[in-house]
């Protein structure tokens, strides 16, 4: 270890304060991209011609991002988090600026039509995107103790709460400003979602620049090449196979057991590789510590019960309850408010309390409750109803948006700061792909189960209604899709009453699936160990009572 790792670095108020407004700026910005687009898609797909490219801007920004998590986790640990971060925000915002700029000039070489190009530029976006939620939480635990932490940690998924709810507001209002002149220039309305990161992420740089502290922590190592190639090929063809299945392909096809043999072949061999370097982007030794192990396994668990339950919500208010599509996203602000409001007080109360498992058990407990009793809903559920249920579950998200990445920080040596808080957002990230992938494909058998058992009209014609049939009775015509095994029926009301009824019993039947998922997660929250949250920013001592702790931890202590 450094000498700089064992100095107690002080920092002034301003340094700290305007550092947290700043990774506050940079956090907001990660939190916002992953919601604002959604809502001008249609738009999007409208003028730049590419609809069947439709799901790849998501995908594009999701795939760049999450691969780099744990790498820049890394790169923060060797070369400092400044430097990271601000690498992350710059290149962020070159993304932005080009994502804004798609389809202007029209075609370009290699780069295509303007579909194509945002594509590409989404994924440059979320080369950038990667280091923002890595550093930021890093960047807590450099300049706070753990016992500090908490609140910010609380503060922090106060934010993410925040931009899911200001996202898709900001979104439609920017979409809606239709076209603009900005010197003589005309600007659609959508590019703004992508411009008007510039200016603040400019700000978040400024601040950074400006006050951000050099953070002496640096430790010697070589960036390990062969880990992060391997990670990129074992994780990208992964994610692809995740997102593709039974949207462009089906699960069964050589297509996407192609990617899935490939992703397999590529953990073996990162795992050999990780277990042989002198300084592997991940160390394997981080899972002999129980707390890094079972936190992150249950920030998996919970986050694929979690997305895989609520990406569907939607879904089952337009078409099982038939509300109207803005209806159905303010049904969801309670869901939001239950999180930030629960996040912060957690946060709050684990700094007052020194402890953070009771926080996470409570947490656990609630999103079994929150999705039983989301289960029980039916078609004739008032928003009132649904309300409360979806509150429930908001509260006990809450708790899970910082507290894991508070344990494991805690757990660890600061050595390894970097590399333990990539890792929380990581698992989360491939927990909630997961959770979709595996939620749509047994939503799909549920609707299948479904329709059979609902009488055919004679002599009509039969169609399996499956999740893409779904999404297209959600923003069209109830009377143009086909209803399921479901015979048409003699008239459009028949056919939308058959349809919501399908419809309900095989959502719901899927937010039985999330809370049984969730109960495994509560199951690994109970095996995470307790350990007393320090007061002093350096590493804490090895918690001798915990079996199996990493060796790095008690190597940081020596």
């Amino acid at each position: 270890m450094t000498v700089a790792d064992h100095a107690q670095q002080t920092f002034t108020r301003d340094e700290r304060r305007i550092t947290m407004v700043g990774v506050l700026l940079v956090f907001l910005l990660g939190a916002l991209d992953n919601t604002i687009v959604s809502t001008a898609m249609p738009r999007i797909v409208a003028q730049l011609q590419g609809l069947n490219l439709y799901a790849w801007v998501t995908t594009a920004y999701m795939l760049s991002s999450t691969v780099m998590v744990p790498i820049y986790g890394k790169l923060g640990d060797i070369y400092g988090r400044k430097a990271i971060l601000l690498t992350g925000i710059l290149i962020f915002l070159v993304g932005s600026a080009l994502c804004g700029l798609a389809g202007e000039f029209g075609p370009l070489p290699i780069l295509g039509g303007g579909m194509t190009q945002l594509i590409v530029f989404r994924g440059l976006q979320g080369l950038g995107g990667g280091a923002l939620f890595t550093s930021a939480f890093a960047i807590i635990a450099d300049l706070y103790p753990p016992r500090e932490r908490a609140k910010f940690a609380g503060m922090f998924g106060g934010v993410f709460g925040l931009a899911s709810i200001l996202g898709p507001v900001i979104g439609g209002f920017l979409t809606d400003l239709g076209v603009t002149h900005v010197g003589g220039v005309a600007v659609a309305g959508w590019r703004w979602i992508f411009y008007v990161n510039l200016p603040v992420s400019a700000l978040a740089l400024f601040m950074i620049v400006a006050k951000m502290p050099r953070l002496t922590h640096r430790n010697p190592g070589r960036i390990d090449f062969a880990g992060a190639i391997l990670l990129v090929v074992t994780f990208v063809p992964l994610l692809l196979a995740l997102s593709s299945g039974g949207r462009d392909y089906g699960w069964g096809s050589p297509q996407i057991l192609g990617l899935l043999a490939v992703s397999a072949v590529g953990l073996i061999a990162f795992l050999w590789t990780e277990s042989v370097v002198a300084n592997p982007i991940l160390s394997l030794g981080l899972f002999r510590n129980r707390v890094f192990s079972h936190a992150n396994a249950a920030n998996f668990v919970v986050n694929m019960a979690f997305m895989g339950s609520l990406t569907f919500m939607p879904l089952f208010m337009q078409l099982g309850q038939g509300r109207a599509a803005t209806t159905s996203g303010l049904a969801m602000l309670p869901l939001m408010v239950g999180m930030i409001a629960s996040s912060t007080a957690c946060g709050q109360l684990i700094t007052r309390t020194g402890k953070y498992k009771p926080f996470m058990v409570a947490g656990a407990v609630l999103i079994v409750l929150g999705l039983f009793l989301i289960s029980r809903m039916g078609p004739d559920t008032t928003t009132a109803d649904l309300a409360w249920r979806v509150l429930v579950l908001g509260v006990g998200l809450g708790p899970s948006m910082g507290t894991f990445n508070i344990a494991i920080q805690n757990a660890v040596g600061r050595h390894q700061i970097g590399v333990a808080t990539s890792s929380t957002q990581f698992f989360r990230q491939i927990g909630g792909t997961v959770g979709v992938a595996l939620f749509g494909a047994i939503l799909t058998h549920n609707l299948a189960t479904e329709a059979a058992r609902v009488p055919a009209v004679p002599g009509a014609q039969v169609h399996v209604m499956d999740l893409s049939d779904l999404q297209r009775l959600a923003v069209g015509s109830t009377a143009d899709a086909p209803s399921t095994s479901i015979a048409h029926a003699a008239t459009p009301t028949q056919v939308s009453v058959e349809v919501r009824e399908v419809v309900v019993h095989a959502i719901t039947g899927l937010f039985l699936v999330g809370m049984g998922v969730a109960v495994l997660a509560l199951g690994l929250v109970l095996l995470i160990p307790a350990l007393p949250l320090e007061h002093r920013r350096g590493p804490p001592p090895p918690p001798a009572a915990v079996e199996g702790a990493s060796e790095g931890l008690a190597e940081a202590e020596t």
